[in-house]
């Protein structure tokens, strides 16, 4: 009889009668399956029964594929396709979970949790075994024990009396007394005319139980209404002082339904507010324009070498207040920013003695890039990232805190959430922001926990409200919408075009009569090669190139010492004009302030005051103000009149009252001046803290070479060695791709043949079948490896590798010559060559099979 026609005793036949593709799709829900490749179906299906492999199954079902394998745990076993359609459509035959049933069993038996044919469908054990109810482990159906379970250690004459009380005749055993009353309380009219006979408080106590749980507590001596239902076995003990609803009974209650609610289609993700599409896009690109800017700023903060390095990893509380401070945001948004640099491999440890945050040589090519480009960088190392900021402040299993940028905050599931959450996003009308409650329930609903409702603490509800303020900030999406370059980073299609009913103003609420485009399927994200992912990128560069503000050449001056940059600044004149000024508000606009400070940097960078007028003349749409020149060339005079080196270190000025103020100064005598000559000074003090000391007092001095000259100090740009960003944590096997499923199902396929092709009964050999290699002497094995030559028949080998691992193999053997055999291994799909001194022995097969 062939495999189509005689139905499966096992998973391991079921899977055998399986096509390659039917293959390859468990393997690809399923690929921890694959790792490593099992040897032959039987290892498959035992494989796939394994706990933890049917717990990874199952936490990745839908919502109702879930209730369905639910009601087959609760279901008599087998159970049939219209068994189990009543237990999840009811009495009633609703019909949308008709509708989506064969779906959902479909699903079961595509990931190997479900096997044999529709008339007798059998759950996985291990499933079985987690999915059924108990009284340490109730069931999501809240369903109880059978009768027949509930009355496993009832004496038979306590069942006899049930029987009776219940109408029915006695038996002479207590088995066929558990079948008559399991079958009384299965039928519908014989149940509701029992029911019919119950005291009204009996019927209010069932009602009480009956969607669970199941289990109820009486007292040794019940009320008369409960002793009603013991007698007749519709509450059966199960410990001194605990009855329980049998399962049957909870059953005909709930008109066949096993779950309270069925749940057959998705929820639909709604739209709270709709905006114009190129709204939505300019408030994206502004975003992502700030995204950059915020960036640059926190590297730029850390240009000389940022925070120490805690001894456990990651930056301090004090250290994350302090950059948040230096951003001007909150510290959860600066422990976002923090992150989204590491992820992108733009700032690491320096890996010195004295460990600090410094940005990597990567942040410098970073910057060379087109100010689009840059930000599609930041945004797909966010999409790919499993670090999460949002766990920061915290507290990990051992209840120590999390800080940003050390351990503990991998999450390996987050690049799924986000990419799911976005793709829906790409389902709504085009422009539109989703109500957060109905993402969260249809995210629930796709992966759904033992909750019934998403929890707030639900880590994929929490990682989903992450994802939502953090594509707000990256500028994915704008005014809580998809934005296009968002939708072309992610590899989706461009929407065909706004619906004639969508509003095209901004914050309009959505009308109840428009109507939603399709959500997409249930579907993970799919994996994209490095070319396709190339050309999303390049996409989303292009969509937002145009919307970025061009880099202006210019500055406005103004009288009060201040100069106003009305939009982004070109590179050379932004990084010139944060030395000579200090910022001293950002926004659409950032206003740089003059400093007697600040003028004195640029002229320690080495700047002249006629290079500063210059400067300021060509870069100003407005006069130079004559009090910033007076600033500029009163600093300029007085810069360098002090000259300091090392002695430890000098001070030398021409003019001696100079000298005479300093040594007077009170302050100066930490120092340790003295004088050596009348417009020399010596200190013991280094040349630095001198330098700085004097500054102090007023005065503006200038650190000299050992030859006299004026040295030129410049900020000290700090870089990391050469490192690569943090690799994800994956979220179990990766998704193998066709290659790998075709050779992975053409080895199964050939030691599944090696391990179930009859054998000829050879005492020698050993028995076929028992999993034992051919032993024969190598007289013997020689001999018929010739015969086989000369015949073309294969033959059965045992074969131990130069590893010496033992396996069985199907061989054609084509020459034996000179110690070795040439042959067609049908286990391998291959011609290869074996010494014979490595074979165990050889047997023939049997002759149907040869």
């Amino acid at each position: 009889m062939s495999p189509e026609t005689t139905a499966p005793r096992s998973l391991a036949e079921a899977l055998r009668a399986r096509d390659d593709a039917s293959l390859s799709a468990l393997l690809r829900s399923r690929p921890d399956l694959i790792t490593p490749v099992p040897t032959d179906l039987t290892q498959l299906a035992t494989r796939a029964g394994t706990r933890a492999s049917v717990v990874r199954a199952l936490e990745r079902l839908d919502r109702f594929t879930l209730q369905t394998a639910e009601a087959l745990a609760v279901a008599r076993e087998p159970a049939t396709y219209d068994e189990l359609l009543g237990l999840l459509a009811g009495d009633d035959g609703d019909p949308a979970a008709t509708a989506a049933f064969p779906h959902a069993l479909a699903t079961l038996r595509e990931q190997a949790l479900l096997w044999g044919a529709d008339d007798r469908l059998r759950l996985v054990r291990t499933a079985r075994e987690l999915l059924a109810p108990s009284p340490q482990h109730p069931s999501p159906t809240g369903l109880g024990p059978t009768v027949g379970e509930a009355t496993a250690g009832m004496s038979p004459g306590r069942i006899q009396e049930i029987v009776t009380a219940a109408g029915l005749a006695t038996t002479h055993d207590s088995v066929s007394a558990v079948a008559s009353l399991s079958a009384l309380f299965s039928d519908r009219s014989r149940m509701s005319a029992l029911l019919d006979e119950a005291p009204a408080e009996a019927v209010e106590v069932l009602s009480r139980l009956v969607w669970g749980p199941p289990y109820g507590q009486v007292t040794a001596e019940p009320a008369p209404h409960l002793r009603w239902l013991i007698a007749r076995g519709l509450l059966l003990p199960t410990a001194p002082g605990t009855v329980v609803l049998p399962r049957e009974v909870a059953l005909h209650l709930r008109a066949g339904r096993a779950h309270r609610v069925t749940q057959p289609v998705a929820p639909a993700v709604e739209a709270a507010t709709v905006h114009g599409p190129g709204a939505v896009d300019t408030a994206a690109a502004g975003q992502a324009y700030t995204t950059l800017a915020t960036v640059e700023e926190l590297l730029k903060d850390w240009h000389e070498g940022g925070p120490p390095v805690l001894r456990a990893g990651g930056l301090s509380v004090r250290d994350l207040k302090r950059t948040a401070v230096a951003l001007d945001v909150p510290e959860p948004v600066a422990a976002f920013w923090v992150e989204l640099a590491y992820a992108a491999g733009l700032v690491a440890s320096d890996g010195e003695a004295d460990e600090r945050y410094a940005a990597t040589p990567a942040y410098d090519t970073w910057l060379e890039l087109p100010a689009a480009e840059r930000w599609a960088r930041l945004a797909s190392a966010w999409l790919a990232a499993t670090r999460t900021a949002g766990l920061v402040g915290g507290r990990d299993a051992k209840d120590r805190t999390l800080s940003a940028l050390g351990p503990g905050l991998d999450r390996s599931s987050a690049p799924e959430v986000r990419h799911r959450v976005l793709t829906l996003l790409a389902g709504l009308p085009e422009g539109a922001s989703p109500d957060a409650d109905s993402l969260l329930a249809r995210l629930h609903w796709e992966r759904p926990s033992r909750a019934v409702r998403p929890a707030p603490d639900d880590p994929r509800a929490r990682l989903a409200r992450w994802t939502l303020s953090e594509a707000e900030l990256l500028g994915v999406t704008g005014r809580g919408a998809l934005s296009a370059q968002g939708r072309a980073l992610l590899g989706l299609p461009a929407p065909a075009g706004a619906t004639a009913t969508e509003p095209s103003g901004p914050g309009d609420k959505l009308p109840a009569h428009h109507k939603r485009r399709a959500v997409p399927p249930v579907t993970a994200p799919p994996p994209h090669s490095p070319a396709e992912q190339a050309a999303a990128t390049a996409r989303a560069v292009a969509l937002l190139a145009p919307l970025l503000p061009e880099p202006l050449d210019h500055v406005l001056l103004q009288a009060d010492l201040t100069a106003v940059a009305p939009g982004p600044l070109e590179r050379p004149l932004a990084d010139t004009l944060g030395v000579l000024a200090d910022v001293e508000s950002k926004g659409g606009a950032t206003v740089y302030r003059f400093t007697p400070a600040s003028v004195r940097r640029a002229l320690d960078a080495g700047r002249s005051a006629s290079d500063l007028h210059a400067f300021l003349a060509a870069h100003s749409r407005t006069p130079v103000p004559q009090p910033l020149a007076y600033l500029i060339d009163d600093m300029a005079r007085r810069h360098g009149h002090l000259r300091i080196g090392a002695a430890s270190a000098y001070v030398r000025c021409d003019d001696e009252a100079v000298l005479n103020e300093i040594l007077a100064d009170k302050r100066s005598q930490e120092f340790g001046l003295r004088r050596i000559a009348p417009t020399v000074l010596v200190a013991q003090a280094d040349p630095t803290t001198l330098l700085a000391g004097l500054r102090t007092m007023g005065f503006a001095p200038a650190a000299e070479s050992a030859e006299g000259d004026v040295l030129i100090s410049r900020a000290h740009a700090h870089r990391t060695p050469p490192r690569q960003a943090p690799e994800p944590v994956p979220d179990g096997p990766p998704v193998p791709d066709a290659t790998l499923l075709g050779a992975a199902i053409r080895a199964i396929r050939a030691g599944d043949l090696a391990s179930t092709a009859p054998r000829k009964e050879d005492p020698a050999a050993g028995r076929p079948g028992d999993g034992t290699l051919p032993r024969t002497s190598s007289a013997e094995t020689l001999a018929t490896m010739q015969a086989a030559v000369m015949t073309g028949e294969a033959v059965w080998i045992g074969y131990v590798n130069a590893e010496g691992a033992a396996s069985q193999r199907v061989i054609a053997p084509i020459r034996v010559e000179g110690g070795f055999v040439t042959a067609y291994d049908h286990t391998a799909d291959e011609v290869r060559t074996y010494p014979l001194h490595r074979v165990t022995g050889v047997a023939e097969l049997a002759e149907d099979q040869s």
